[in-house]
């Protein structure tokens, strides 16, 4: 019994359908989503990776089958049928690519929303002005977020933001802000400097912890206004959204940490703003992702994402070690040993003896 082509169609399309939506799953390319918002991007990566799986086996899957079914018979000389066009066909595979571009469009757009990519508000702190509608050229607005706008009354936001989080006396000893000017946003267009805020059930809302980042070749330095640590790793509780205030102090460079789908750039002369929050613990690695000189590959830090807890007792020993005298540092001799005394159940394994520490200390 011959089976109708229709049936055929449908078998294949409920297999291509059923194989893409499990390879779109189950792919396997993507690494721990370690923040909320990875969830978020990490559903729109599988959403492009079960079409495009879809399409790949549908197109080879034709090419395949064509290449076989049609393929010239022995002793066939003949020319093929003059086939000159299918405007309905055309049409089809037209419109199907187009409905697929609008679709993936919108959800983009839905989820770099509830990332926070979208300001509503950041056209109106830079309104259209006279100085901006003179500006010569084309692509005056591209030029302004390169270079400085012209003298303006409207207040410096760059500025702003950079005189606050100088404030922090850890992190005016890393930043060279008096160095750098801080330029101006483009007329017209909004913050300039890259920012990605709060989600939208989180708008108006301060963060729940602060760390400014300064990116200098080659290295990271975080700081916590909120404590005054200074420290070359990032810590970070599970459950608590965080705001970081980031900018460099020579080249451009990129903060990027792969496991929260998040990557921003630090610009010297503007002040970067990310948020984020972290769900999943782990030790996690941040990387420079921009070129920014001989020895850009090592330029990595360490990221922690931790319990409340274990955050707590971490802060906790970083403001101990960064007293500034060895009886505020030293909080781990409470029965006040001797320093032989003391040292003597880690110096054992060593073979020190403790007359020796004796006389070191005398």
């Amino acid at each position: 019994m011959k089976i109708p082509s229709s049936i055929w169609t449908l078998l294949i399309g409920i297999v291509l359908t059923l194989a893409s939506l499990w390879y779109g799953q189950n792919h396997g390319l993507l690494p721990t989503a370690a923040t909320d918002e990875a969830v978020l991007v990490d559903g729109l990566f599988n959403a492009m990776m079960i079409i495009s799986t879809g399409i790949f086996l549908l197109v080879e899957g034709i090419l395949i089958y064509s290449a076989f079914k049609y393929r010239r018979r022995a002793g066939d000389n003949e020319d093929g049928p003059p086939v000159e066009g299918n405007v309905p066909l055309e049409i089809l595979w037209t419109a199907i690519p187009a409905i697929i571009v609008i679709g993936i469009s919108v959800y983009s757009f839905d989820v770099y929303n509830e990332i926070g990519g979208f300001d509503p508000h950041a056209i109106h702190e830079a309104p259209m002005n006279q100085e901006s509608m003179k500006m010569p050229g084309h692509g005056s607005a591209m030029a302004a977020t390169l270079t400085d706008t012209p003298p303006s009354t409207e207040p410096n936001l760059n500025q702003e933001k950079s005189d606050e989080a100088m404030q922090d006396p850890a992190t005016a000893e890393v930043r060279n802000a008096d160095q750098i000017p801080q330029l101006r946003n483009a007329p017209g267009v909004g913050i300039v400097a890259p920012t990605i805020g709060g989600s939208p059930d989180r708008a108006g809302k301060p963060p729940q912890l602060r760390v400014n980042v300064t990116g200098l070749q080659y290295a990271w330095i975080f700081t916590y206004p909120e404590t005054g640590i200074t420290t070359g790793e990032m810590h970070v509780p599970i459950g608590r959204e965080v705001q970081i205030n980031m900018t460099a102090n020579d080249v451009i460079h990129a903060f990027w940490v792969p496991e929260f789908r998040l990557k921003q750039d630090a610009i010297p002369g503007r002040q970067s703003e990310i948020r984020f929050t972290p769900k999943k613990a782990g030790d996690y690695t941040l990387i420079c992702a921009e070129l920014c000189g001989p020895y850009h590959g090592a330029m990595r830090a360490s990221v922690v994402v931790e319990t409340e807890e274990a955050f707590d007792k971490w802060e906790q020993e970083q403001l101990v070690a960064s007293k500034e005298t060895l009886n505020q540092a030293v909080a781990v001799n409470p029965a006040n040993l001797s320093p032989n005394e003391f040292l003597a159940p880690y110096t054992k394994d060593m073979g020190i003896q403790a007359e020796m520490l004796h006389q070191i200390h005398k």
